[in-house]
């Protein structure tokens, strides 16, 4: 199977009678669409903010767990935690993952939270050396990256584009999170929120951005003169500041907000 090496991630096998109602419980996805492919999903806190985002992938008798290294000892503690006495065995996989464009090849999954993400695939090869640049991908489109621009016990992930992303399913029923979730959804205009920006001049990730002199956002990942920002949408108007460059919002449908 061809494909690049997708770094810094983790892999466990969850096994067990009890595994995809023990999951349903917990994510903010709906586990069922393991039926078609890969889920994509986040566990959030009681208070609904995000711990850990992660895809699951069917696997037979088994369901895979695909996490970034960051945040693989922290979700695996959590989960063995609420598991108590159901049926549930986690463990390490043995598994790579291996990423690329264009046609999935046999047995590759479709990456579900937007097309221009190509495909991802399981397997005992590691992959070749990567080539891609995925973060401009991500910057063309919006799409946060685990510890980056989503921080945990940090980001709200409706303010992250999870809805967009296809991460979170409003239909099915309760997870850990989920009343808060479903306020921003249903009650409430997002006031920040994660969206492209146009960036002229030298501003590292992790500045902030101000307008009129007050704090407006932040800065994150950035490609090329375009980059993915926190903001604050009441403030995010015009031009802005982000150090010595001059920050505007980019006027595309990827942009969330």
């Amino acid at each position: 199977m061809s494909g690049e090496r997708a770094e810094n991630r983790r892999l466990f096998r969850i096994t067990g009678a009890d595994r995809q109602e023990f999951l349903q419980g917990l994510v903010s996805n709906d586990v069922a669409g393991l039926e078609t492919g890969l889920v994509y999903a986040a566990l959030l806190t009681p208070q609904g903010k995000y711990l850990a985002d992660f895809f699951l992938v069917p696997m037979g008798d088994a369901i895979l767990l695909d996490v970034a290294d960051s945040l693989a000892d922290g979700l695996i503690r959590r989960l063995t935690m609420y598991k108590l006495r159901a049926d549930v065995q986690i463990e390490p996989s043995g598994l790579h993952v291996s990423r690329g464009l264009g046609t999935p090849p046999a047995g590759a999954y479709r990456d579900p939270r937007h097309p221009a993400l190509g495909w991802r695939a399981y397997s005992e090869a590691a992959g070749s050396e990567p080539q891609v640049d995925w973060d401009a991908i991500r910057v063309a489109h919006c799409i946060p990256e685990s510890g980056i621009e989503l921080i945990p016990e940090d980001s709200f992930i409706l303010e992250a584009g999870f809805e967009r992303l296809h991460g979170v399913d409003f239909r099915k029923g309760c997870y850990v999170g989920q009343e808060v979730t479903a306020r921003m959804k249903h009650k409430t205009e997002l006031r920040k929120g994660l969206a492209i920006v146009e960036v002229r001049g030298a501003a590292a990730p992790g500045t902030e951005i101000t307008a009129g002199g007050k704090p407006a956002g932040t800065l994150f990942t950035r490609s090329g003169d375009r980059a993915i920002a926190y903001l604050r949408f009441d403030r995010a108007i015009g031009e802005m500041n982000a150090g010595a460059a001059t920050v505007t919002r980019a006027a595309t449908a990827d942009a969330a907000g």
